[in-house]
């Protein structure tokens, strides 16, 4: 298997498949400390997603499963940013080493509600693909003023593209991005001109644009205009 993004090197994205495999496990284990009453079984999944966020995906049991054993079988899934699924992580393991201390400190009644909390939410995730945390995440980064803003008009110029013909499209990508090299396939199979930019070679182009997300792509007139909003 030909791998587009390291597992345990390119740690700012991850296969979209790994945080669901990772979701089951946890939902799982949780779900039947809830409804067995073994309790340490939240405080030993809460230090093993700790364990995970601070030494890396060699150190998290789920992630080896997913990417030694599951992931060579079936193949890499699209590829996003890990950043959501790591505060999911986060929030989980903050609720289920408080689930424990609670148990421990005699309010098992706290400890139930938390360890109940995170079984439905990541059985949830993992079944839907739904990841409460992850639009925590991203709510949050909304209100840090990480947002995209309406592109208007655009400089071919500095695209390198002032002397192309016609209309062109212009498309915001990232190497690591599954959805932007099928986006321009699509485009190039339709017959599109397409011009690409690399956030991550040129960031002070994403800054400019307000290019939060990639792909993110617009259909350009000669002359700059921003004609259409395509992704």
């Amino acid at each position: 298997m030909i791998r587009t993004a390291d597992p345990y090197r390119d740690t700012d994205v991850i296969d979209a498949r790994a945080p669901r495999t990772n979701q089951a496990i946890v939902g799982a284990l949780s779900l039947i400390a809830v409804i067995t009453g073994w309790w340490p079984i939240l405080g030993v999944v809460g230090a093993q997603l700790a364990i995970g966020l601070a030494f890396g995906r060699r150190y998290c049991v789920p992630c080896l499963l997913y990417f030694e054993v599951i992931q060579p079988r079936i193949g890499e899934g699209p590829i996003e940013d890990s950043r959501p699924p790591r505060f999911a992580n986060l929030v989980g393991a903050i609720f289920l080493l408080g689930a424990t201390a609670a148990y421990l400190a005699g309010f098992g009644g706290v400890g139930l509600v938390l360890g109940t909390i995170v079984a439905a939410l990541a059985l949830l995730a993992a079944s839907t693909g739904l990841c409460v945390g992850c639009e925590m995440y991203r709510i949050a980064a909304k209100t840090r003023g990480v947002r995209t803003r309406r592109i208007e008009t655009v400089d071919l110029a500095e695209l390198g593209a002032a002397s192309v013909s016609g209309e062109i499209v212009v498309e915001f990508t990232h190497p690591l991005c599954t959805d932007c090299r099928s986006l321009e396939k699509e485009l190039r199979a339709s017959g599109r001109t397409v011009v690409t930019v690399d956030v991550s070679r040129r960031p002070e182009l994403a800054r400019k644009y307000g290019v939060a997300l990639v792909p993110t792509a617009v259909s350009v007139a000669p002359g700059g205009a921003v004609v259409e909003r395509l992704a």
